[in-house]
This record gives structure tokens, C-alpha cells and sequence, in this order.
């Protein structure tokens, strides 16, 4: 495995995304993930899975030190008079009495953003959060959120995958301390799709997904956290530290960026960033 210092903590750099997992499955998921040897678990309260993720975490032989978690404050739940209440009730559900890392989810334009990054910051001055981040935040929102917040913010979770170009955001975050955690590194299964990606596996006798995992991981101050269901793909997934791409490689890969490729952008999305970031 390998880590992103941060704020004198040690994040994997590869994690397990549990996203549309639910009741058995989730369970067996994470489970099964702790078995191969993931020790970074995402989630979120709008997964509506906090619970199963916290049944399978407290029945698993693992001490709390010893992984690091992460959840997701829905916007709804922005409001003053539900922030904190709702990160309580997450933590109840986790069975934990801190996340290694809070996030809020998306950017909310109908939100006091100030109030809501100033309860982010009170998160982890309680101990409730060992470190705070946003996610799908553009290099502007993330300018203000930064200056917000006192330059605290260690993470930025966005969607990262070959076929969309996260450069302008990617720039800003290294060059400001943070770093970026990337959901849907496999474009929910189109990487499986390119010959350039399957290509470049048949060298190292890799699949597609775990190219794409690989080049995600060797981009300086990446994570990434590929959801997968079956224990065929969890542990495949995780099969990615064994192998190094070239340059040419990695640049081939990039190269497959386009505009179209973004797969998540609801109608409450932020305006994008398509330009290199200042």
C-alpha cells in the first residue's frame, strides 16, 4: 500500500468506495475488502449505508487505529440546526466516535457556504473529524473554501478517470497541500472499453481496471477509491502495486481525456472548471 501524508496523518492512497452498496452486500464488501487488505473505507450518509458500513467494521478483528474512514455530509443537512446533529447520528451508525475524514458532499448554492465550512472546521476542532475536505468542488469554490477555513482542508473528492481531464483541480490541489481523492476511477466500467488501456495491460498482464487504477496512483497526491461488489473485482482492484507504467504510458492515457467524458454531473453541479486554474 502506499500513503498520502497529510496534516501528520497516513492516508491510503487506495481505498474501497462503497457507493450503492447496501445490507449484505455492503457488508460482505467491506469485509471482504479488510481481508485482502484495504484499510481506507468511504461512504456517506446519502449511501444510506453508514449503518451496514459500521456493523461490518465493528464485527471485523481490527482495531479503529488501524483504518482510516471516511464520510459525507448531504447537503440537506448543511444548516446549522442539522449539521452536527446529523455528523452525530453518522457516527452512531459508523460505530465510531470519529470519521479520519469528513467531507461535504457537494457545493450548495442555496447554502450559507460560510456557516456550513465554519461547522466543518468545529467537526474537527471536537475530535469528531481527524481531517475535513470537501467534494465535486471547482479551483474557485475551493479558493474560497480554503480561505474559509484557514487553509485546513486536506482533500477535494471529485470524479478522476482517463477520459475526464481533472487538471485545473489538480494543479490547485498541490499546490496548496491538499490532495485529491478520486470516485468512479474506472468511468464506471468504460476503461474496460479502450484498446489503448487493454493495450498496455497485455505488457504487464494486467486488466484495464487495473491500468487505470495504476495510473491513477503513480499522479503525485492521488487517491483513488474504486467501489466493487464482487470479491473477483475487490481483489483485483487491490492488485495494483506490483507494476510501475512508463511516462509514455501514462501520457497515452491521459491523452484519452475528452470533453464528454464525465459520467457524474447532476443538475445541481457547480460550473466545471475547463481551463487551466491561475
Amino acid at each position: 500500500m502506499q500513503y498520502i501524508d497529510t496534516q501528520n496523518q497516513k492516508v491510503p492512497a487506495l481505498g474501497y468506495g462503497t457507493w450503492q452498496l447496501k445490507g449484505k452486500a455492503c457488508l460482505k464488501g467491506v469485509q471482504k475488502a479488510l481481508d485482502v487488505g484495504y484499510r481506507h473505507i468511504d461512504t456517506a450518509q446519502i449511501y444510506d449505508n453508514e449503518l451496514d458500513v459500521g456493523k461490518a467494521l465493528n464485527e471485523y478483528d481490527i482495531e479503529r487505529e488501524d483504518y482510516h474512514l471516511t464520510t459525507k455530509i448531504w447537503m440537506d443537512n448543511f444548516p446549522p440546526d442539522k449539521f452536527m446533529k446529523s455528523l452525530d447520528e453518522s457516527l452512531n451508525k459508523l460505530q465510531t466516535d470519529y470519521v479520519n475524514m469528513l467531507l461535504l458532499h457537494w457545493p450548495d448554492r442555496d447554502s450559507d457556504m460560510d456557516k456550513t465550512l465554519e461547522l466543518l472546521v468545529e467537526a474537527k476542532k471536537s475530535g469528531k473529524a481527524r481531517l475535513i475536505g470537501v467534494s465535486n468542488y471547482t479551483v474557485d469554490l475551493m479558493k474560497a473554501a480554503q480561505s474559509n477555513t484557514g487553509n485546513i482542508l486536506a482533500t477535494n473528492q471529485v470524479e478522476f478517470h482517463p477520459f475526464i481531464d481533472q487538471g485545473p483541480v489538480l494543479e490547485w490541489i498541490r499546490r496548496h497541500d491538499m490532495f485529491l481523492t478520486g470516485y468512479s476511477p474506472l468511468s464506471r466500467g468504460d476503461v474496460m472499453e479502450s484498446d489503448v488501456i487493454e493495450g498496455i495491460g497485455k505488457k504487464y498482464k494486467k486488466n484495464s481496471a487495473q491500468v487505470a487504477l495504476r495510473w491513477a496512483l503513480q499522479q503525485e497526491r492521488v487517491a483513488v477509491i474504486p467501489k466493487a461488489a464482487s470479491e473477483e473485482h475487490i481483489v483485483s482492484n487491490y492488485e495494483v502495486f506490483d507494476f510501475e507504467l512508463t511516462q509514455d504510458e501514462m501520457d497515452k492515457i491521459s491523452a484519452l481525456a475528452r470533453e464528454d467524458g464525465r459520467k457524474v454531473n447532476p443538475d445541481f453541479a457547480p460550473n466545471w472548471d475547463t481551463a487551466k486554474a491561475a
